[in-house]
């Protein structure tokens, strides 16, 4: 290799290093996925609140890893609290069934999503609706507790959406209002006319459901963030802490396990590197490898030329069957093709024009000429050959090509 490619390499394999560095070096991406999930620590997990509610509830929290109505078929005498968070949260016709049953019976439903399915909005005669930000790209919203005992003067906060969901109508007089949520201006005020309401309370039955449209309230980032804890633990004293409290892990947007192994080498910052380096070396040992060696090329072995081994096989045969003459005759033939392709001369009419002019193209005199053709004449006239004769004649044709080519 030459000392411009070298400092090509050299340059290449530089930069390389240097962006590897920086990179590794830079601080690591946010993941704003939405989780809900309670092992993670991401900003939108729930691991604070799980934390946060283990102390405050003490022995009375149970985790539930399997769908509501497996958890409720299999125990049907549990009472207390079912408590279910994520920002989408839908279902099934039986499972909604039971579970709404299973509120009649006494207990409490809260649900906090930014999604309802229809179903349950028909049976709690509720409709939802969506408030946007407004013009100027406003991003924050402000939240509020009702109830003046857990009411902030300022509000709480949150900047991370462009709009909210909230429930809009309410077609029965057993909904409560617990929580409001309006828009902000860009001097910091709020539209008072853009106040809706997104938390509230209805009686089913012996129990009563809580709904929330600001799950986001329940996540790591959200309760970490200035003062909105207060806001959380307002939502959370509706719960009866004197129940059981059993916490849903299955609708839930993010994975609590992952099966992938490529998740650990990805998650984990060293590993990703040791991963990546991996991969630029075999591409760079590829590379270089791929210029030195060469595919193997097969050795191809030329046909060999098997036109003297046939024409003497050919010869063979007729010497030993005898047949002089017919020798004879293909060796005249051969002989005149070779005067009519090598000295390009007509061979049918053999007079005194045709030896004098083949005498001057083949280095011959005309009496040489006219003997090699007499003999020829001869030889045609003649039944039967001997050996003599026949080698007579091929000696006369011999000598004529080699004193016509020089030799």
């Amino acid at each position: 290799m030459d000392k411009k490619g070298l400092k090509y390499i050299i340059g290449a394999i530089a930069t390389v290093a240097l962006l590897m560095v920086i990179q590794y070096s830079s601080p690591k991406e946010i993941n704003w996925t939405n989780s809900y999930v309670a092992k993670h620590k991401i900003p939108y997990g729930t691991f604070v609140l799980n934390d946060v509610m283990q102390n405050l509830f003490k022995d009375k929290i149970q985790q539930v890893n399997i769908p509501p109505f497996e958890f409720l078929k299999e125990n049907e005498n549990i009472s207390g609290t079912y408590f279910f968070v994520n920002n989408n949260i839908s279902f099934g016709d039986t499972e909604l069934a039971s579970l709404l049953d299973w509120v009649d019976d006494g207990n409490t439903l809260f649900i906090a999503s930014e999604n309802y399915e229809e179903q349950l909005l028909d049976t709690l005669k509720i409709s939802t609706a969506s408030l946007f930000s407004g013009l100027d790209n406003i991003r924050s919203h402000k939240h509020r507790l009702v109830n003046p005992q857990l009411a902030s003067k300022d509000g709480y906060f949150f900047n991370k959406e462009d709009y909210v969901t909230y429930f809009q109508e309410f077609k029965t007089d057993a909904v409560t209002i617990l929580g409001t949520v309006t828009n902000m201006n860009n001097d910091n005020t709020e539209i008072e006319k853009e106040q809706v309401n997104n938390v509230v309370k209805t009686s089913f039955g012996k129990g009563e459901i809580i709904l929330s449209t600001f799950p986001k309230a329940f996540t790591n980032y959200f309760i970490l963030k200035d003062n909105n804890k207060q806001y959380t633990a307002g939502l959370l004293s509706y719960l009866d802490d004197s129940r059981t409290i059993y916490m849903d892990n299955h609708y839930k947007s993010g994975k609590s396990v992952y099966t992938s192994p490529m998740y650990v080498f990805l998650n984990t910052k060293e590993f990703k590197w040791a991963y990546y380096l991996a991969l630029i070396g075999v591409v760079i040992y590829v590379f270089f490898e791929g210029k030195r060696k060469q595919r193997a090329i097969p050795v191809i072995t030329p046909l060999k030329n098997q036109t003297l081994a046939f024409t003497r096989t050919i010869a063979d045969m007729y010497f030993l069957k005898g047949e002089q003459k017919q020798i004879a005759e293909h060796k005249i033939a051969h002989f005149l093709e070779h005067i009519r392709s090598g000295f390009y001369m007509n061979t049918l009419k053999k007079d005194d024009e045709f030896f004098t002019n083949l005498a001057s193209r083949s280095s011959h005199r005309i009496e040489e000429i006219k003997k090699l053709f007499s003999l020829i004449a001869q030889v045609e006239a003649k039944n039967n050959l001997t050996d003599a004769e026949l080698q007579k004649l091929n000696s006369a044709i011999e000598n004529f090509k080699k004193k016509s080519h020089g030799k």
